[in-house]
């Protein structure tokens, strides 16, 4: 049982994240299609999956860790919804940083020479790295991310109108039942293990995730003690599917980043998953003013709506804007 205590200021600083990014959707696909466990959702996904890695995904998939736990690509490569972005997360992120993260992992012993490739400096690995990271994420996430991102964009709306029209409160007694209990000021979870987590104030942050067994996780940075845990919460309730194998130069991210330029297509992504201006700022790395600019933009074209909610303003994209996303381009 996972057992998480709440004050009244873990309370007020709990929120709603509507990913937890492209990178970690990506490693995660990967450690369940290497888990034994059936969960039907994603048995199709796992059928047409398992026989695609090529050697491109060999730098990535060489790095799951014989035992325990595995790469935490979120604090490394961030939650960004944009795989570009999380590259650029990843090839500036500190070498020391790297070099804590991986040296506490248990690789085959075959793959430690190439882990300390990529966390001791080698710029060359590293971006031999990040290249396996889109070569997986294209194989085992892409071909059914539209299915995903419905699913995440449903479940992360429903949340925050919960919170907005009830507060935590109500957003804790609606949480994933029969999964998640809401017994204040303790939120009860079913977990492999007896595991009891004071907030200390830092707040908790739910995030729906696509690949991930029928079951709730608990994520933190151990290196970063300042930062919220998050609580991720399955999204699937159907089989996982897909549209095949995505295309590469023609594909939509990029006709969409062309279209409108790299910011403004990844503030689309980002209110496709439904966000405020503040978190729409965060995840784009820019200030709240020109996050809001953004949005007017996109708002002005018609892409998204933006309604107030008590104290806050949510965007949310529109059947114009789900359709560029899907294909890249309007018909006009």
């Amino acid at each position: 049982m996972l057992r998480i205590h709440f004050t009244a200021e873990d309370l007020a600083r709990t929120r709603v994240a509507a990913t937890i990014g492209a990178a970690a959707e990506t490693y995660y696909s990967l450690e369940l299609l290497r888990e034994s466990q059936d969960v039907s959702c994603f048995r199709r996904w796992r059928s047409e999956v398992a026989g695609r890695m090529r050697p491109d995904t060999r730098p990535l998939t060489s790095l799951l860790p014989a035992r325990g736990p595995g790469l935490d690509l979120l604090a490394l490569m961030g939650d960004a919804p944009s795989l570009d972005h999380a590259v650029d997360n990843w090839m500036s992120a500190p070498a020391a940083r790297l070099r804590r993260e991986f040296e506490g992992l248990d690789f085959p012993p075959v793959h430690r020479s190439w882990a300390r490739r990529v966390y001791g400096g080698d710029r060359e690995a590293r971006r031999e790295f990040a290249d396996a990271v889109r070569a997986c994420h294209r194989l085992t996430v892409e071909p059914y991310w539209n299915t995903g991102r419905s699913a995440l964009v449903e479940l992360s709306s429903r949340y925050t109108h919960l919170m907005l029209d009830g507060g935590v409160d109500l957003l804790l007694r609606s949480l994933c039942p029969p999964l998640v209990r809401w017994r204040s000021p303790v939120l009860e979870a079913h977990y492999p293990r007896p595991t009891e987590v004071r907030l200390q104030g830092r707040g908790l942050v739910i995030t729906p995730t696509v690949f991930t067994p029928l079951a709730v996780s608990l994520l933190w940075d151990p290196l970063d003690a300042t930062q919220p845990p998050r609580l991720t919460v399955p999204v699937l309730g159907e089989p996982l599917t897909g549209a095949g194998t995505a295309e590469h130069d023609g594909a939509p991210g990029r006709n969409l980043e062309a279209l409108l330029g790299r910011t403004r297509a990844a503030a689309l992504h980002v209110t496709a998953e439904g966000c405020t201006t503040t978190e729409l700022a965060r995840r784009l790395g820019v200030s709240v003013p020109a996050a809001s600019q953004h949005a007017t933009v996109l708002r002005n074209a018609g892409l998204i709506t933006t309604s107030r909610r008590g104290g806050s303003v949510l965007h949310l994209v529109t059947p114009l804007g789900r359709t560029l996303l899907r294909t890249g381009s309007i018909a006009l």
